[in-house]
């Protein structure tokens, strides 16, 4: 569905660049979950909105790679090199995004139906009755309670998990083949969070859907993902099946993600962090750190 190959993404400052994204390449099969892992600030997201053709310019620009996506309706597009009207046609539809923080994502001054209609309506040929009658029915697929309650709605009355759930189901809209999740489940709660990653995977499913799910939270991603990609300082360092990655990681700073996972069995005075297991040799590699 998707094969990233050699995307850079940098940020220009006054004084220096920032590569933000360096020389990233990965594929997404159908039906297929990616998983995104790595530290704040190790390219995750911005390789999300990258692909998604919303990097903020001027600061940031793509100046390198191609993103191949497979178009259900148009074939093989390659989306660094289409217009912004084109882009327009994919985004939301045929690709779709969850963006991190629903309460700064949803408009504050429009309902919840009303801003779930607008993609509809952008994208589909439907009556507003017809948009208002299928946003309801995606509601109810999302499993939020009293849909038409929540239709009328603005953010502000609705809980946190439920704006994640009108967030899905806007995402779901136009039943696109490649759904981005960039830490849907941030700031909710062990339980809601466990029913959003359950719904995430039955839309997935009924659905066959490809997914790509950033977050930093390993044990997600060892309950969604089918592959990982460890990314760190804006590189992929290593990617592989979800059991390989966690039950024989190769690269130092994955060996330090997974040590640092707190556990249940132990008692530590000190947590440890990534540092604590990784250092850079004379030629600047990143190695194992010796212990003692």
């Amino acid at each position: 569905m998707l094969d990233v190959r050699n995307l850079k993404t940098y940020f220009k400052s006054e004084d220096n660049i920032v590569k933000a994204v360096d020389d990233v390449s990965f594929q997404l099969k159908r039906g297929e979950t990616l998983g995104i892992v790595g530290e704040s600030g190790s390219g995750k997201s911005v390789t999300a909105l990258s692909i998604m053709q919303l990097v903020p310019k001027p600061m940031g620009q793509i100046v390198g790679g191609n993103i191949l996506f497979n178009s259900p309706s148009k074939g093989i597009l390659d989306l660094t090199k289409i217009s912004e009207r084109e882009m327009q046609k994919e985004r939301g539809n045929d690709i779709s995004m969850i963006f991190q923080e629903p309460m700064t994502s949803l408009n504050p001054v429009y309902t919840c139906g009303d801003q779930v209609m607008e993609a509809i309506l952008l994208h589909q040929k439907l009556s507003k009755t017809e948009a208002k009658q299928k946003t309801i029915e995606l509601f109810e697929k999302a499993k939020l309670p009293r849909p038409k309650d929540i239709f009328n709605a603005y953010p502000h009355q609705i809980s946190g998990g439920q704006k994640q759930r009108v967030m899905i189901a806007m995402a779901m809209s136009c039943n696109p083949s490649v759904l981005i999740a960039d830490e849907p489940t941030t700031a909710l709660d062990v339980t809601v969070q466990a029913r959003i990653l359950e719904l995430m995977c039955q839309l997935r499913d009924e659905n066959d859907m490809s997914i790509i799910f950033i977050t930093h939270d390993l044990g997600v991603i060892a309950e969604i993902a089918d592959r990982v990609m460890v990314m760190y300082h804006g590189k992929v360092v290593e990617s592989g099946t979800t059991y390989d990655i966690f039950n024989n990681p190769q690269h130092p700073y994955t060996k330090g993600l997974l040590a640092c996972r707190p556990r249940l069995n132990m008692k530590l005075r000190v947590l440890p962090v990534v540092s604590d297991f990784m250092e850079k040799d004379e030629s600047g590699n990143i190695v194992e750190k010796k212990r003692s």
